[in-house]
Order: structure tokens, then C-alpha cells, then sequence
């Protein structure tokens, strides 16, 4: 099956016993009643992952059934299988459950409870991802860390991401993402965190979730299974937020930009240093410093505050955080600086909502050069989804962004507003995204700075492949 494996540990199983897996899974055991006390010492959903003594999960995806490879896995060494349907003729023991998805996330939680560690859970509209490299950058100061890779924060990548850690892992920092009611409380369930850090209330998911007093609505859900005692650190500067004076009978921690009542850390004297980043003071119960913020973008400076939160928490010092915070970097996909024929590229193609798109336009308004935008389309933006992408246009047309080339359904909306804004500037609109790729990459030369921008669906991730073949002419 065409998925990634995830490898739990035997020594960080030690009574994960086949029989105790079908107890935690309310699954049923079949086999060999001798291997019942036997113990996985791993747990995959890749089948070509698959080493002697693992656990196979078998998912049902779009391409394939996991189960057709349950005959291949036993003949790879594997101890057990989960299955939805009996089995004839198994080669070896198998949990009999009605759903391997939920069976798994059974076992997730179970095996979370049995560490001894600490989990800082990452929540919020915008600027997760960023915030949870961010956290684990500080943490790694002091601890062997493990974090969400990739865009494993669902409820099928969390789970996997937890399986993950091993023993040498001292904190582990889980990003946790949702689109929709119910889902961030089954999450936390798996997680179980003893802290949980939220980013901020923004315009998304909005077809299931309405507005910004649902999105706040399901996003602290992570609250219902945090740790007793639990620390919840908010961005005091979001006002749904700032809203939740008392979360499990204990006050939350505050932070946001600038000294006031309510905030326990804030950040002053902050200096936009292009796209060499940001600098910041902040200041903190356990006293100030300077923070050099090597990512571009205003942004960023909530996202060291947030890591800075986290880190005092964990008993870091102020020397040790403003360390980790200047070592922290970003990934592909988010506001990632690539360079190619003389073309500055900001690969910021990961996903899209009014927030990240403001956001990441401000950051392209302080390049130097000619400032070209690559807009595509936001998805579940609801009723005023035409209303919303607007007002991104209007945003970019304010910055004077010298370029807009807007690709997709709803992009029209941007060319429409930029222009009566701004329309000295120049606008493209094209419906779809192989074309306007096409007129971009005669467009471009050396010098140019561009920003790449859109929800995932959209797939721009081939215009910024696009571009990275750019030859300097």
C-alpha cells in the first residue's frame, strides 16, 4: 500500500501483547492462542514496511485496500494484523475490529498514556505548521524533541505521527489540524496535552464551521482530554481568544505584541528586517531579551512569543529560548525562500485562507525588485467566499504590488479588486493554472521576486516546480 510507514518501538511497548492491542481496540483476537502474549515490535500502514514482529494496519484508501496485502506482510515477518472482515486461511493472528482507522486511533491514545513525556499540542487557523517548528526548535534546546512531519495532523496523521515516538523522546510537539465539529476532541484524545498552544481564529473551513464563533467553537475542543493540570497558551491579541479567561478551572497564558494588561509576554521594539527576517524584544516573567528571527514576517514574531510561552513552561531559559528561536527555519511550502535563474521564489503553496494571504503578501511587499504575486483560489471559505477573496485582492492592490497573476474559480475576485485599488499595477487572470503558468515563465526575469500562494487543491506546487527550472537568462 502506498503510504507512509510508521514504526513504534518495542521498547516503548512494553505491554503492547496482542492480546492487550484486541482488548484496547475492542477488537477480536483470532489465531493461535500461544501468540496471544506475544508483543509487536512495531506498527505499520505501509506494507513494504513491514519487518518481522510488526503490527500491520491495513487502510482503505483511494487506490488501494490495505487488506489485499495482508497475505504479502505475513510472508515479510509481520506478528499480526487488524482486519474489518474475517480471514481465511491467515497465515498468522489477526484483530478482528470493525474499523482498522478507529482501531488505530484506540491504540494511538492507549500508547500516548504510557509515556512519560511531555506533548505541546499546536491548534489554530493560521500559521500551525510555522508555530510547531517554531516550539520544537526552542525545546530542542533542552530535550530530544519529535514533531509532526509533513501534514500528518488529522485524524489519520496524528495518530501516526504518535506511534513515532521512540524512546530517546523527551517532548514531543503535535500540530493538530480540522475542518470540521467533533474532530479537534477526537484528536486531543489521541494527544492527551499537557499544553496546548492556540494561533489565532481565522476565516476557515467555514463551509462546515459558519463563522469565526464556530471555528472558535471546535478549535477548543482540545481542551476536553488535555492533561490535569494542562497550560493553555493563547495569542492574546486574537479577540475570540482573548474571550477564554478560564480553561479547566485555570487561567490561560497570555502573549501578543506590545505591554498591556492581560499579557504575561509580550514583544516591543520590533524591527522588519525584510526577508532577512524579524527582531524583537521580549519580555517575560523571567526577564527580556532580543530576538533574532531568522523568517520573514510579522507573523513570526507571534510564533517565537507562542515558542517562548512554551518554552518557560518547560523550564527553558530565557538564553536557551532566543537560541532556539534563532535557529528555528521554515519548510517547503511555508514561506520558504527558494532561488532560481536569478528569481527569488516565496514557496508559500502549502494552503491558503484571508489570513496566511495577507500575511504572506506583506512579507513579499518588502522584497526588493519587481514584486510578482502568484494568487490561486481559497477553498472552504462559505457563503462569503467571493466576498473574502476581495478583500485579498483589495490587500494586494494597497501594498502596490507591482505584478497579480490569479488562477482559478474564485481568482477573478482578486483581479477585479486589486485593480480598482491600485491600477497603475498589472493583473492577469487566467481560469486555469497550466495556462497562466505558461505566461508567468516568459513574464519573469532575473531579479524578480515572486510569491506562490494558494489552498493545496489547487496545485501550485507545479508553478513554484515551474519556476525552480527558471534558467537565468
Amino acid at each position: 500500500m502506498n503510504t507512509e510507514a510508521h514504526v513504534i518501538t518495542d521498547e516503548r511497548m512494553p505491554e503492547l501483547t496482542l492480546e492487550k492491542i484486541a482488548e484496547v481496540c475492542d477488537g477480536t483476537y483470532i489465531g493461535d492462542a500461544a501468540l496471544k502474549k506475544e508483543q509487536i515490535t512495531g506498527a505499520v500502514t505501509d506494507s513494504r514496511k513491514v519487518e518481522k514482529g510488526f503490527l500491520f494496519i491495513p487502510m482503505k484508501g483511494k487506490r488501494a485496500d490495505g487488506h489485499d496485502f495482508i497475505p504479502q506482510v505475513f510472508a515479510q515477518g509481520a506478528l499480526a494484523v487488524f482486519s474489518e472482515k474475517e480471514l481465511k486461511d491467515a497465515a498468522g493472528p489477526y484483530i478482528l475490529v470493525g474499523s482498522t482507522e478507529t482501531a488505530m486511533k484506540k491504540l494511538a491514545a492507549f500508547y500516548r498514556r504510557s509515556l512519560d513525556i511531555k506533548v505541546v499540542g499546536i491548534v489554530g487557523s493560521v500559521g500551525k505548521t510555522s508555530t510547531k517548528e517554531m516550539v520544537a526548535s526552542v525545546l530542542s534546546e533542552k530535550y530530544a524533541v519529535h514533531k509532526t512531519a509533513e501534514n500528518y495532523n488529522n485524524e489519520i496523521g496524528l495518530p501516526l505521527t504518535v506511534f513515532q515516538i521512540k524512546k530517546e523522546h523527551q517532548a514531543a510537539v503535535l500540530e493538530m489540524g480540522i475542518s470540521d465539529f467533533g474532530e479537534m476532541h477526537r484528536l486531543a484524545e489521541i494527544a492527551y496535552p499537557d499544553i496546548c498552544v492556540l494561533t489565532n481564529i481565522g476565516f476557515c473551513h467555514l463551509e462546515n464551521l459558519k463563522d469565526r464563533d464556530g471555528v472558535l467553537k471546535a478549535k477548543t475542543e482540545c481542551f476536553d482530554h488535555m492533561k490535569e493540570g494542562g497550560t493553555v497558551i493563547l495569542n492574546g491579541d486574537d479577540d475570540k481568544l482573548a474571550s477564554c479567561t478560564v480553561v479547566n478551572g485555570k487561567a490561560p497564558v497570555f502573549y501578543g505584541i506590545g505591554k498591556r494588561e492581560g499579557l504575561s509576554i509580550y514583544a516591543d521594539h520590533i524591527e522588519n528586517l525584510g526577508f532577512d527576517g524579524m527582531r524583537a524584544v521580549i519580555h517575560t516573567p523571567k526577564g527580556s531579551f532580543l530576538a533574532e528571527i531568522s523568517i520573514p514576517g510579522k507573523h513570526n514574531v507571534y510564533n517565537a512569543l507562542a515558542a517562548a510561552a512554551v518554552g518557560l513552561e518547560m523550564g527553558l531559559t530565557t538564553e536557551e529560548i532566543a537560541a532556539g528561536i534563532a535557529k528555528a527555519h521554515t519548510i517547503a511550502g511555508r514561506v520558504h525562500i527558494l532561488e532560481a535563474g536569478g528569481v527569488q521564489i516565496i514557496d508559500d503553496c502549502y494552503n491558503a485562507n484571508p489570513v496566511s494571504m495577507k500575511a504572506s503578501l506583506s512579507v513579499l511587499a518588502h522584497a526588493k525588485g519587481r514584486r510578482i504575486a502568484v494568487l490561486g483560489d481559497m477553498g472552504e471559505l462559505g457563503a462569503e467566499e467571493r466576498k473574502l477573496h476581495h478583500e485579498v485582492g483589495e490587500y494586494a492592490g494597497s501594498l502596490k504590488i507591482a505584478t497579480l497573476f490569479c488562477s482559478g474559480t474564485l481568482a477573478e475576485e482578486y483581479k477585479k479588486a486589486a485593480e480598482a485599488v491600485y491600477p497603475e499595477g498589472e493583473v492577469y487572470y487566467y481560469p486555469e493554472r497550466e495556462e497562466m503558468t505558461k505566461v508567468l515563465l516568459s513574464y519573469v526575469k532575473a531579479g524578480d521576486t515572486v510569491l506562490v500562494k494558494a489552498s493545496h487543491f489547487m496545485e501550485f506546487t507545479k508553478v513554484v516546480k515551474a519556476l525552480q527550472e527558471l534558467e537565468e537568462n
